[in-house]
């Protein structure tokens, strides 16, 4: 089982994704997770997508297609995976496919995770306050950069999948878990 985790920062991918990990044994692949590994390790890659990811930009392409074809590349990936927060862009979406093509793979559902913009900067603020584990694109002045981005260069994503007829959508303004719910119910069938 392939699948994609897709909506605006601060929706709940990693949260769901970590209950889907456990409930099909599945591997999650964050791009965010990995560029933030880097910038941690200070390797050239870390601090090359520093600055662009303090501002709150998108890291090229380039480097985002490197990193996950390697990473799909791996055995682990084989038994299947979650997407999370990736692809981000229609160029990014369309390279996937090529990807997955040579590696005689595909994406089986794409899970689109929606929610209200307003909602979202209050989840982000809520989890700065309670954790200890501070994200530093945790404040609300990136945030709204990263949503205004989001819908510029994300919304063609949602249209290329639902074109493939992929693409299904859950309601993120439930509990935790009641999307898990809705989104296993949906997955069921793959």
């Amino acid at each position: 089982m392939n699948i994609i985790l897709f909506g605006p920062p601060g929706a709940g991918k990693g949260t769901q994704a970590k209950f889907l990990i456990e409930k099909f044994k599945i591997i999650q692949i964050s791009t965010g997770d990995i560029l933030r590994e880097e910038v941690k390790l200070k390797t050239d890659l870390g601090i090359s997508a520093k600055n662009i990811m303090d501002n709150g930009d998108l890291v090229p392409d380039e480097i985002i297609m490197s990193i996950v074809e390697k990473r799909l590349a791996e055995p682990d990936c084989k038994k299947g995976f979650i997407l999370d927060g990736f692809p981000r862009t229609l160029n990014q979406a369309l390279e996937l496919e090529k990807i997955l093509k040579v590696q005689n793979s595909e994406i089986n559902k794409i899970i689109f995770i929606d929610v209200d913009e307003d909602i979202l900067i209050e989840r982000i603020t809520t989890r700065a306050l309670e954790t200890s584990n501070i994200r530093e694109d945790d404040n609300s002045t990136i945030l709204k950069n990263r949503i205004k981005i989001y819908k510029k260069d994300t919304k063609p994503v949602l249209d290329f999948y639902k074109n493939m007829k992929k693409l299904v959508t859950v309601n993120g303004m439930m509990s935790i878990e009641d999307v898990s719910k809705a989104i296993v119910k949906l997955l069921w069938f793959i």
